[in-house]
């Protein structure tokens, strides 16, 4: 199977964590302007996220009316809207939970704004939500029954919408999946100069023994550090 060439790009605290109440502090703002630079200059076809990231950043809780779809049969095939668009969103969403109201995403930065929607779901996803999905030309493609298939997920990726670079950006549960499928090609991480606490995740969920060779780092605005590995 083919796949794309996977960089996992994150924010991440001194303490190794990427998700809790440090990201929104003061002293992490410069972190996260840089982290949104990378993300730029790194031109990828595509960028993927895990359901609870994409709803923080992107749907923000909103939940489609899918009364209008109830008796829709809809076959286990996956649905293709959009293949040339040249940049893509991938959402790991195994059940259909997202409430997309538009098939690409739109943000104010350029690194995220037109990229066109693909939903990764297992065929236990509802029938009313695949019938959504199609009727705001949201893309979608299957992996599994009930569990991913992360390789299938990768090949279709990359045979299907032509994705080779791909930035993989959280949260800790898809990236731990990625690492235990040894499927992260470089790790490109933003240090903020802040302790996250206990109660944050970390940059891998349930990792397995892995090693990369650093090479680059940079000292970025306010004590920010930029670290560049390969895995080996």
């Amino acid at each position: 199977m083919n796949r794309p060439h996977i960089i996992c790009h994150m924010t991440l605290s001194i303490d190794g964590k990427v998700t809790g109440d440090f990201l929104s502090k003061p002293e992490c703002k410069s972190a996260t302007e840089s982290y949104y630079q990378i993300n730029r200059d790194y031109h990828a076809d595509a960028f993927a996220c895990g359901r609870v990231t994409m709803e923080e950043s992107f749907t923000h809780g909103y939940h489609p009316d899918l009364s209008g779809f109830a008796d829709v049969v809809i076959h286990r095939e996956d649905y293709i809207a959009d293949k040339d668009s040249g940049f893509f969103a991938v959402a790991f969403d195994r059940h259909g939970r997202l409430g997309w109201q538009t098939a690409k995403i739109t943000d104010d930065d350029p690194g995220y704004d037109n990229a066109h929607i693909v939903e990764v779901l297992c065929e236990d996803a509802s029938d009313a939500y695949l019938a959504y999905l199609k009727s705001i030309g949201v893309s979608y493609i299957f992996a599994g029954k009930e569990e991913l298939n992360l390789s299938l997920v990768l090949d279709k990726l990359y045979q299907l919408f032509g994705i080779k670079k791909l930035l993989l950006e959280g949260g800790s549960i898809i990236n731990g999946a990625f690492e235990r499928e040894n499927v992260i090609d470089e790790l490109s991480l933003v240090v903020a100069p802040i302790i996250a606490g206990a109660n944050a995740k970390p940059l891998f969920y349930e990792s397995e023994i892995q090693n990369y060779t650093l090479t680059e780092t940079q000292l970025l605005p306010d004590s920010v550090i930029w670290l560049h590995y390969l895995k080996n």
